[in-house]
């Protein structure tokens, strides 16, 4: 096995991205389209409103004239026109949303107006335009409404829908592969004899290519054998555009995964001075990705949202790829690592004066208790010197933030 030097977090991130590129695209229906990244600039096939439209309850009128006192000629609802005009000493009755009938240029809230026998009194003067949407004041023809990159969500899918446009051009999400290796693994299900353990890390490692958008597909666990991680290695890429594995690449006798993805395809590296998770290895077998993760549990769900969610976001076309960092303040001391940049996971409160973070407790690599309810990681450069109390760190925001 070829021998890696520990590259830098960030520069093991650049070049993950820069070996990363879009998936193709597929035509959906808009309804099925919630989640997805747009491909394609999508245009205003029309003027929003495509009327001019009355934004209240009232009468529709002619600004300038002077009556106060005009007869009504009828009355207009939403999804209801008139054709009838509007002149000189004459109103018609409208509701919110109804289009303008012809002639008038204004409408008067019914607020300032009383019926009298068929006519309207007018109790003060109205402005031209005064409670009318103009044609195309929400969104002009041909306008650009939505641009590539943009994620699809409720908004979007109900602008798509006013517009009438009813299919989009989307990013494909990725297919991912998870496999599992160790002979000391068993399924959870399964009960773990003296020196077994269940795996826990293919079920988290599914779930979090979900969260990411991706689509997974369990491969299983693999033997600490060759010939069964050959297997399914060439399985999942066959069948998936990434492949994760968690266990078998450090530098164990059994650790089967590296040497194998020499053989197959490019390792672009074996070590990132990060803690969890210094053994990542990340390659390419043709076009397909391959994250070689840690086995510990916590390393290798710290080392997919760090390396391995940014890779899939961009697959998908996302234009923001990471998760949003913030400044926070210790809430107690924080020992750094001397060699490595660290990420520890906290929970991030906010207060009147700022955000704080306190870590969950033991750190270890294997406590998986140190990941849940935590809402953030905390970067912590390497080095010597504890960082105090009321020090200031950055934090990647997993979750929402909570209150002190």
């Amino acid at each position: 096995m070829a021998t890696y030097t520990m590259l830098p977090v960030e520069e093991a991130a650049a070049i993950i991205l820069a070996h990363t590129e879009p998936l193709g695209t597929e035509r959906l229906p808009a309804s099925a389209a919630y989640g997805r990244v747009l491909a394609r600039e999508l245009r205003a096939p029309h003027p929003m409103p495509p009327f001019d439209a009355s934004t209240v309850d009232g009468y529709a009128v002619l600004a300038g004239d002077p009556s106060p006192r005009r007869r009504v000629l009828a009355v207009v609802t939403a999804g209801r026109p008139v054709a009838t005009p509007v002149r000189a000493g004459t109103a018609v009755r409208i509701m919110t949303g109804a289009p303008l009938p012809p002639g008038a240029d204004a409408v008067i809230m019914q607020e300032f107006t009383r019926e009298d026998d068929g006519y309207v009194v007018l109790e003060r003067g109205v402005r031209p335009g005064e409670n009318v949407n103009p044609c195309g004041q929400d969104i002009a023809a041909g306008q650009v409404v939505l641009s590539p990159g943009t994620p699809l969500g409720p908004a979007e899918l109900g602008l798509l829908a006013t517009l009438g446009l009813t299919e989009v051009e989307v990013y494909r999400r990725p297919r991912v592969a998870v496999l599992s290796t160790g002979d000391e693994l068993v399924e959870p299900d399964q009960e773990a004899p003296y020196g077994a353990i269940r795996d826990s890390n293919r079920p988290a490692l599914l779930a979090a290519v979900r969260e990411a958008g991706g689509e997974p597909l369990s491969l299983g666990i693999a033997r600490d054998d060759a010939a069964e991680q050959r297997r399914l290695v060439e399985r999942g890429l066959a069948e998936a555009d990434v492949l994760v594995t968690s266990g078998g690449v450090s530098v164990g006798t059994r650790d089967l995964i590296k040497p194998l993805l020499e053989e197959l395809g490019t390792v672009y590296f074996g070590q990132v001075a990060l803690k969890p998770g210094k053994p990542l290895t990340f390659a390419k077998v043709g076009p397909k990705a391959v994250f070689g993760l840690p086995g510990n549990p916590v390393s290798s769900l710290v080392s997919f949202e760090v390396f391995v969610r940014p890779a899939l976001r961009k697959m998908q076309g996302y234009a923001r790829l990471h998760r949003p960092t913030v400044a926070v303040t210790l809430e107690h001391a924080v020992r750094p690592t001397p060699d490595r940049t660290e990420y520890q996971r906290a929970i991030v409160t906010w207060r009147p004066d700022g955000l704080y973070a306190r870590t969950t407790g033991l750190q270890s690599s294997s406590r998986l208790l140190s990941l849940v309810g935590a809402n953030a990681l905390l970067h912590i450069p390497p080095g010597t010197d504890t960082l105090p109390a009321g020090s200031r760190v950055q934090a990647l925001l997993l979750g929402e933030l909570q209150p002190a």
